[in-house]
């Protein structure tokens, strides 16, 4: 097989960013997070701060979370009235997933990849978790907030990410049935987490 993508979802203060470049650079492959965002713009012409208000989370009401709009595929063009809507910029954003699937082997973290590329045959899907107490942790070693601001803030951001991988995929964030491999990197260890994805990838693709 040519290519393969490795798609890593994570709760906030897992690791997850920190596993999917420690993978990316063992393999001696490109990592793909935030740079989406600029991809997206550039194959767009939209402003890339559009996207960036969006990234990983709606900005709609709150009754809007309720609804679902499952990703289709379909790009609206510059005359339509919805071209900047949350929706299309969405779908720039997997357009571009998709074509650096079809191009490359990466690691794309976030942004509902593993189900933009759920029918690719060349991706693996990784969910990495952890503990409150380690999750907390790990997020204070970055950021200078209390312990309440810190517990608070990862709060919303997994419910920011939840809410939006819901939106788009209509599927549970945290459900296990939507990945290949969960990892708890507060058990493993980041380097660990590297190593199951690998381990994985040789049984799965049959690698010498």
């Amino acid at each position: 097989m040519d290519n393969v993508v490795i798609t890593i979802a994570r709760q906030y203060g897992s690791g997850g960013k920190t596993i999917a470049a420690m993978l990316a650079k063992d393999l001696g492959i490109n990592c793909y997070s935030r740079e989406i965002l600029k991809m997206a713009s550039e194959e767009s012409g939209i402003n890339e701060r559009l996207f960036g208000m969006t990234d990983e989370k709606l900005k709609g009401a709150g009754w809007l979370k309720l609804l679902k709009r499952p990703y289709e595929g379909e790009l609206l063009p510059p005359e339509s009235s919805g071209f900047v809507s949350d929706e299309n910029l969405f779908n720039y954003q997997a357009k571009v997933i998709k074509d650096l699937a079809a191009t490359e082997s990466c690691v794309i973290v976030g942004r509902c990849a593993d189900f933009v590329l759920k029918d690719y045959p060349n991706v693996v899907s990784v969910f990495i978790h952890a503990d409150e107490k380690f999750c907390l942790e790990q997020a204070m070693e970055r950021n200078s907030m209390t312990t309440k601001e810190m517990q608070k803030y990862i709060e919303k951001t997994d419910k920011y990410r939840g809410d939006f991988y819901k939106y788009y995929t209509g599927h549970e964030w945290t459900d296990a049935r939507n990945y290949h491999l969960c990892l708890d990197s507060g058990k493993l260890g980041f380097q660990k987490c590297v190593e199951e994805i690998k381990a994985y990838m040789k049984i799965r693709f049959d690698q010498e």
